[in-house]
């Protein structure tokens, strides 16, 4: 049975993109390029992509992947995963799956990476942490974790004027081009909710990481967080 999270993301698989897109300002996909770059450093040759929605993390991974790589994508929605299958040079091998409960084995993966979607898992702090957990279970000792994610700026002012564009734009133009009020409503409102990058890393380190990492972007309105198994 479908979650309602799951309900959401396969409603505004069509649009979701182009969304991305409009209410970053266009960030998003320089971002994604940035992470991928960070995680690519590593090296190894099984890269897993979780939350992967249409793909957009995966095919920046595999773009730059040396040769051999295999780039894995996991999601739970159908939908997206479609969409993520139908671009072209599309190169990840594609999984249907919770990123609750991975159906690989321990000590698998030298890379895992999640962009834009770990907010999506914090229903509460423990689920988190046990979806920290689960993570770094299938990554292989010495494994890497990048998260891309969106953050809380320092500055209170910065921080004030953030989410204030999160509940002028998000919500009303989301609905707008995608015809999801629930969706964009549900979206806005894990924005402001959601940790600053100091918080993050100490959830990364209770799950376990080691050699945990954060590089604000857009005066802290993401970042990227990198750890090590």
């Amino acid at each position: 049975m479908k979650t309602g999270v799951q309900k959401i993301f396969d409603e505004v698989a069509p649009t979701y993109e182009r969304l991305n897109r409009v209410l970053t300002l266009g960030l998003d996909g320089p971002w994604r390029k940035k992470a991928a770059r960070a995680a690519a450093k590593g090296g190894g040759r099984l890269w897993l992509d979780v939350c992967s929605g249409t793909g957009d993390m995966a095919q920046n991974l595999a773009r730059i992947a040396p040769p051999g790589t295999c780039v894995v994508a996991l999601d739970f929605s159908p939908a997206m995963l479609q969409k993520a299958s139908e671009k072209p040079k599309a190169q990840a091998a594609f999984v249907r799956a919770d990123v609750k409960s991975l159906p690989f084995p321990s000590d698998r993966f030298d890379l895992v990476t999640i962009s834009f979607a770990t907010r999506n898992v914090n229903l509460s702090r423990d689920l988190l942490h046990s979806t920290f957990r689960e993570l770094r279970r299938v990554l292989k000792p010495g494994g890497r974790f990048v998260n891309l994610e969106t953050s809380q700026p320092r500055s209170a002012v910065v921080r004030k004027v953030f989410h204030l564009y999160v509940r002028a734009i998000v919500e009303p133009v989301g609905y707008r081009l995608s015809g999801s009020r629930s969706g964009y409503a549900y979206l806005a409102s894990t924005i402001p909710r959601f940790y600053d990058a100091e918080e993050l890393s100490g959830l990364l380190k209770q799950a376990g990481f080691q050699t945990v990492g954060y590089r604000p972007l857009f005066f802290g309105a993401a970042a990227i967080h990198t750890a090590i198994k």
